[in-house]
């Protein structure tokens, strides 16, 4: 089982925070670690003592993470596409990849169909009317039997590495320093020291957060950082891979559990409008191989969606009813956030629930946010603490101009418990499931979330038995055998997402043999699940973490008898407590024997797979086979890809495109293309098109941060962390504070096109100005803590100034890069 994100979307950490101790060089881009991580960051400084690492930091700001580098090189918010690009064409042109790994372990073998075009930033399939991509012509060409073909020496011209260097060879470091504003020596000397880890024996760990998620090509941007590691064989590898940081306690077990508008558990989807059968709904989700012997684990997704359907309608998923597949809505498109709200500001939404979620505080253009939520009927929040979104309606002064005479939402607060007031589990960045238990009694009213929804739905189901209605059997028949009805245990709840067996599972090898698992028995793990109705499981990753066995995720053995981090009975990994994803990956195509043998993290005996961890290869899969099963087992292909010829929005491979403000006027890399200056395929609103801002208005690059006296928008109401960091301020340069008379401390205004800001002036070394195109672009540093609710001193929502745009796969609001102003208040 491998990861379950092929193309390197968002997704998690494909190793973990304790692994960065193995690394040789660590390149954080997209993020700052030591002051949004500082936890965490504590390997990094493990990296540097045992293997004398170097840290390497590019960054728009000098940042507490750039303080403790070894090297760092500024960029300009938004350009790191062109950066990452500039290094794919230094490594390709060099010749510094691990060819042997790139040769077995990634598709750059496979040949490209022949209508796979790209012409003046756009790729083949696209549709100006609909802002999408066709993907069809990005197809590898096949031979008779349906196979991908491939040329093992990779000189094709049309295979994935020479079509990758036809592509990347546009990004010079002349070109690449233009784009970003980094200096070219600055640039290339970044490229030497990524190109170093490019031998079998060292390696690189990247380490990116929402300085590259939250943007309108976000996904791209994490997965130019993918193809530099598959390049250079750090995917797999103890101290390598791609290293998502969350900033929440719980971000990865959100994505996990599917609480996106498309999505089920885990990494599952909801079928399309044109998907109206079970058949056509598995058709381009149970993939096939496209090499001979591959697994394409997701041929098991039946297995996975029958299992999910058992644990929520149970008796009422049947074989006859296609296991309740129409109780599932099919979508026309995706109902994310950003959709939402458009929506609402169209009087086309008429309630919202909030749960956990501050959208007037975090959601971008907090005035269309309040707009919409002023044409509601009601909004219900459900959430521990008082929140902008609760209180949208009061007019706090110069901080709002809502009228709250003319808002008739009616508003429902309920308050919930925090974290520490109930047991229950987390999954952090690492992909562990930690359980944690509760510490102290929730105060007045407030009750656990589960409590809270519980109410909800069994009072919504009642009126549906009472009532009836167009459609109630996903309601009513929905499996709730919980012990007490309106409030169910987080106990019972992991163990429904793990799995259990509703019938005896017999070895289907051997039937004589005793059951794999008796009835009524919690599952070991994912390999279980049946796509027969014989099975139940929420959340199929998630199977194996409360087994029969016992609780996995409450384990805290931090043994480490391999001495490289795998501590594998500390709490749970999913999947299959796997702590390094494609870690086949990790060892010699021809030999199965790892890379570097100081870090024997798996290992090929010559009967099967062994190691420190749990190996993400089928155990019997003999390297001296013909056509070896390949680590990367979740794609068609059994190797990782470079080139995509599904799953991304935008096109197969990443390719530079301006944040949809900038301070250019035209995309450099496709200067006469309009279509082709920002993300042709992001997610933009015809009336947010009208809400950008232009240069000649807003001149200056603006991006938004953490700091780390501060978490999110809760500590506001801590009076500790109030005290630490009192006021709202905003970080500007000492050319760029010269050139607008702004002194240190001065009031300023910061504005956009959507509203402004106003905030002490921090005026710093740490930000310079960048030539970018033969001209100085200044970067405007917004920390993003404050707001009109709490006891820290009120300040502004710094998302009044950005803009209402999404990134193409994931919707993730752009900001990280926008465009203002700035001037004495």
């Amino acid at each position: 089982m491998a990861s379950l994100a092929p193309t390197f979307g968002r997704g998690a950490m494909t190793n973990h925070w304790q692994d960065i101790q193995n690394a040789d060089l660590v390149l954080i881009m997209g993020g700052n670690a030591a002051e949004a991580h500082p936890c965490g960051f504590k390997w990094v400084i493990e990296a540097k003592k045992q293997n004398k690492a170097r840290l390497v930091v590019v960054d728009p700001r000098f940042t507490r993470s750039a303080a403790m580098a070894d090297y760092y090189a500024p960029i300009r918010a938004g350009s790191d596409i062109a950066f990452l690009a500039g290094v794919i064409n230094f490594l390709l042109s060099n010749d510094k990849i691990q060819t042997e790994y790139v040769r077995n372990y990634t598709n750059a073998t496979f040949i490209v169909g022949p209508d796979y075009k790209f012409e003046d930033g756009l790729f083949s399939g696209y549709n100006a009317e609909k802002r999408n991509y066709d993907p069809k012509s990005w197809a590898y060409a096949l031979d008779e039997a349906g196979m991908a073909k491939v040329d093992m020496t990779m000189q094709d011209p049309q295979c994935v590495l020479q079509v990758m260097k036809r592509h990347y060879a546009r990004y010079t470091p002349e070109m690449v320093s233009r784009i970003t504003g980094t200096p070219q020596d600055k640039f290339l000397k970044v490229c030497e020291y990524i190109a170093s880890t490019s031998t079998s024996t060292r390696t690189m760990t990247i380490m990116y957060a929402l300085g590259w998620t939250q943007h309108s090509q976000g996904s791209q941007m994490i997965r130019t950082g993918a193809l530099v590691q598959l390049l250079l064989g750090n995917i797999g590898v103890p101290g390598g891979g791609m290293n998502a940081l969350r900033g929440h306690s719980n971000i990865q077990g959100l994505t996990d559990l599917g609480l996106l508008s498309n999505s089920l558990t885990g990494y599952m989807s909801l079928a399309r409008d044109n998907e109206q059968t079970l058949e056509d709904y598995y058709k381009t989700r149970a993939v096939k191989p496209l090499r001979p012997n591959q697994m394409s684990y997701w041929q098991n997704y039946p297995k996975f969606f029958v299992s999910l359907q058992k644990s929520w309608w149970g008796n009422a998923a049947t074989a006859e009813n296609d296991w309740a597949f129409h109780y599932l809505p099919k979508i026309d498109k995706l109902y994310d956030v950003l959709q939402a709200f458009e929506l609402m500001n169209q009087g086309k939404l008429n309630g919202y629930i909030c749960q956990g979620f501050n959208p007037v505080g975090s959601f971008p253009d907090k005035k269309k946010i309040v707009d919409g939520l002023s044409k509601l009927k009601f909004l219900v929040t459900i959430d521990p603490l008082q929140t902008e979104t609760s209180e949208f309606w009061r007019n706090f002064g110069e901080f709002n101009d809502v009228k709250t005479t003319d808002i008739q939402t009616t508003v429902f607060r309920l308050p919930s418990t925090c974290f520490a007031e109930e047991d229950g589990s987390l999954t952090n960045s690492s992909r562990w499931l930690q359980w944690h238990w509760k510490g102290a009694q929730p105060p007045g009213e407030a009750m656990p979330d589960i409590d809270i929804v519980a109410g909800l739905f069994n009072r919504i189901r009642a009126a549906y038995v009472k009532d009836g209605g167009a459609f109630p059997d996903p309601i009513v028949n929905l499996t709730w055998a919980y012990k007490i009805p309106h409030a169910p245990s987080p106990q019972e709840l992991a163990m429904e997402y793990n799995g259990r067996a509703l019938t005896d599972l017999l070895d289907p090898k051997d039937p004589s043999k005793p059951p794999l698992a008796k009835a009524g028995e919690q599952l070991a793990g994912f390999g279980l699940l049946r796509d027969d109705g014989s099975t139940a499981s929420g959340c199929w990753i998630y199977a194996g973490a409360w087994t029969q066995a016992g609780n996995q995720m409450a384990r805290r053995d931090n043994a480490d008898p391999y001495g490289i981090g795998m501590v594998q009975n500390w709490a749970w990994a999913w999947p299959a407590n796997r702590r390094i994803l494609y870690n086949g990956a990790s060892t010699d195509p021809k030999t199965g024997k790892p890379w570097i043998a100081r870090r024997n993290l798996v290992a090929w005996n010559g009967k099967q797979w062994t190691g420190a961890d749990v190996p993400d290869i089928r155990p019997d899969a003999n390297p001296t086979d013909a056509d070896a099963v390949r680590p990367f087992i979740m794609t068609a292909e059994g190797v990782a890809r470079l080139f995509a010829p599904t799953g991304m929005a935008e096109g197969p491979l990443p390719e530079h495109y301006e944040p949809f403000e900038s301070p250019l006027v035209n995309n450099l890399m496709h200067p006469k293309n309009e279509k082709a200056r920002a993300n042709p395929a992001a997610r933009i609103f015809k009336g947010d098109l009208e809400r950008l801002g232009t240069p000649k208005d807003f001149p200056y690059v603006a991006t938004s941060y953490r700091l780390t006296e501060h978490f999110h928008y809760w500590t506001k109401n801590v009076r500790t962390s109030a005290i630490i960091q009192p006021q709202q301020f905003v970080e500007i340069g000492e050319e760029l504070a010269k050139e607008k008379g702004i002194a240190n401390g001065d009031m300023v205004k910061v504005s956009s096109k959507r509203g402004y800001i106003k905030a002490v002036a921090l005026v710093t070394k740490r930000i310079v100005g960048l030539q970018v195109d033969g001209r100085t672009v200044h970067t405007v540093g917004l920390p993003n803590h404050w707001g009109f609710v709490g006891i820290a001193k009120p300040g502004y929502l710094v998302n009044t100034l950005t803009p209402f745009v999404g990134d193409a796969n994931t919707q993730t609001p752009e900001y990280k890069s926008f465009t203002v102003n700035i001037e004495k208040a």
